[in-house]
């Protein structure tokens, strides 16, 4: 009974897994195309971003009267890792390009677009902004044209945006930008009336569409956030149907420090106070209008801020808008005090070795030139640091495989008693001092270090489009090859479920030659469904990212070796044994 039991959950366990790996490849979507690639809106929008955090989705009253205004001034970005520019009308960032990325492999296609004006179908962008906090002083909005005094906004060279109410308050916001992706704004209202005046500052950065997502289960995108020292995820879908039930609001929390945003696969942009001891309420929201969805993170004082006759109030953000880089997040949590910043990065929970293995990956790499190579070394590093334990297991497997005639024997002498039967079993373990349990030690390691392996892969933006050698040119994509299409003689291109690299084939075989150097299970039902599982397992990773069907056909390779050569050592000394025990006989 125990064993149709085990029989049962291994197939049962095998099915899940192949229809998991179907249903995966059938339903992931294809990457978001760049908005800089992306077809224009032929229709007019249907609202545009409401001026105050309260209401994200509200449409401009002035918008209709503005259609017939000259195009607004734009100030242009210029800094060794974006390009772009901020529309003056509005004072919003909506135009940002990042000069180290591209969309594909290939240096020739476009530049990967991060920010786009709100007439782009995928519309994307920060603005910094107040509201009226007394209902009579007037405040700039989203067809306020600012005046930039300086430009271009590049490292070192800052930028005022000012704009004159007529009522006595001159406002402006001071951008600076550092040699990387963080954008500082100086938000200051300076009161000349002779009246106190009531604002609210905010700044934000907006959505006004839902992006296409990997989909993956081990890849969070959508809001994020680390807000009173805790990490804060919710998905787009979560964060709508939150915001219906709360008349727009996703989640809103008082906070000192801390940043929220967006997160992409690769890309970040997000909002923290340069601050961290001035309270500030951070607020993520969703709307709907005319059917498209607009999603919103925004830091804003608790409060409006009251301004005497006379004097300046301030408030101090940053955005970080660009690509989610490692080292550069650390040194923004460092440098800046922006809390858990690299957390923007889904380490997962196996943060304790997904970020390590990074380190390590990434040190091979500046070292050697290759992440592939990098992948290679550092599983050989890996199989010396477990050398003693899996040795211990594989020592065990070599005597089981031995064992092998005896067992047998054993079986079919108490056929008809299987107490018995185990009994025995249990006692020429003993007595040859075997663990059977043993040769799963091996695959128990590798589990956690095949996850952690692939989520670095899989979340880090400097695995994406690194090469390895020939055909190989991205690590964290599948390889390209396919067996079904005699890897590129045949034009066809078959289903997914047909996708069959070389490298997947090459960890099959791996896998196959291993699985001979191990003890056959001992009932013959088990031995049968075990022997398909190269077959399964090569299917399943077929669709996995190379860098990682290379590590784990090396670290097969390596296996082989190691049990290979114990092995040998194995029945040298049981010769050596036999030859002592004749000897004294």
């Amino acid at each position: 009974m125990d064993q149709k039991r085990l029989l049962a959950a291994i197939a049962l366990s095998i099915g899940i897994l192949l229809a998991f790996d179907l249903w995966k490849r059938e339903t992931t979507p294809a990457p978001e195309p760049a908005p800089a690639v992306a077809q224009q809106q032929t229709t007019p929008s249907a609202g545009g971003p409401a001026v105050t955090p309260a209401s994200p989705g509200s449409v401009d009253a002035t918008q209709a009267a503005a259609a017939n205004r000259p195009a607004p001034e734009r100030l242009v970005i210029d800094s060794p890792r974006l390009a772009g520019s901020i529309n003056l009308r509005g004072a919003r960032l909506d135009d940002l390009v990042l000069k180290d990325y591209h969309e594909t492999t290939d240096d020739l296609s476009p530049r990967v677009r991060l920010f786009a004006p709100r007439n782009d179908v995928q519309a994307y962008y920060s603005q910094w902004g107040w509201s009226s906090g007394d209902g009579r002083t007037t405040v700039p909005d989203n067809e306020t044209d600012w005046r930039a005094e300086g430009g271009p906004l590049a490292p070192g060279k800052p930028v005022t945006l000012s704009w004159d109410n007529g009522q006595g308050q001159l406002f402006q916001i001071v951008l600076s930008l550092d040699e990387n992706f963080m954008f500082t704004a100086d938000q200051r209202v300076v009161n000349s009336g002779t009246e106190t005046v009531s604002v609210l500052p905010w700044a934000r950065v907006r959505r006004e569409h839902t992006p296409v997502v990997a989909g993956f289960y081990i890849l969070h995108e959508g809001f994020v956030g680390v807000l009173g020292g805790r990490l804060v995820e919710t998905t787009y879908k979560s964060g709508k149907s939150e915001a219906e039930s709360r008349r727009g609001v996703v989640m809103e929390q008082e906070t000192g420090g801390g940043w929220a945003g967006f997160t992409d696969k690769y890309w970040l942009a997000a909002i923290n106070p340069v601050d961290a001891a001035q309270p500030l309420k951070a607020t993520w929201r969703h709307v709907t209008e005319g059917g498209q969805d607009r999603w919103q993170a925004d830091f804003a004082t608790p409060a409006p801020q009251s301004i005497a006759a006379g004097a300046t109030a301030t408030l101090g953000t940053r955005v970080f808008a660009g690509a989610k880089e490692v080292h550069l997040l650390d040194s923004y949590r460092d440098r800046l005090g922006v809390t858990d910043f690299d957390k923007a990065i889904d380490f997962g929970m196996f943060y304790f070795l997904t970020k390590p293995f990074f380190y390590a990956l990434d040190w091979l790499f500046k070292l050697i030139g290759n992440f592939g190579v990098a992948i290679l070394l550092f599983t050989v590093a890996l199989k010396a640091l477990f050398f003693p334990l899996a040795n211990k297991a594989y020592k065990s497997m070599a005597r089981m495989k031995m064992l092998a005639p005896k067992m047998t024997e054993i079986r079919e002498r108490y056929k008809d008693e299987p107490g018995k039967a185990q009994s025995e079993m249990m006692a020429l373990y003993k007595t040859e001092k075997v663990n059977p349990a043993s040769g799963c030690l091996p695959i128990l390691i590798q589990i956690p270090v095949f996850f952690a392996l692939y989520k670095v892969l899989f979340v880090t933006i400097e695995m994406r489009h690194a090469p390895f050698f020939g055909w190989i040119h991205d690590l964290s994509a599948p390889d390209p090859t396919n067996l079904f299409t005699l890897f590129g003689l045949i034009a066809w291109n078959p289903p997914l479920l047909l996708h069959m690299p070389i490298w997947a084939i090459i960890m099959g075989i791996t896998m196959f030659l291993q699985q001979k150097l191990n003890p056959a299970p001992p009932d013959p039902i088990q031995a049968k469904i075990f022997q398909f599982m190269p077959l399964i397992f090569t299917f399943m990773l077929a669709s996995f990212p190379a860098g990682l069907v290379i590590y784990w056909s090396w670290n097969n390779l390596l296996s082989i070796a190691q049990q290979a050569w114990i092995g040998r050592h194995e029945r040298q000394a049981r010769q050596a044994e036999k030859v002592l025990t004749r000897a004294k006989r």
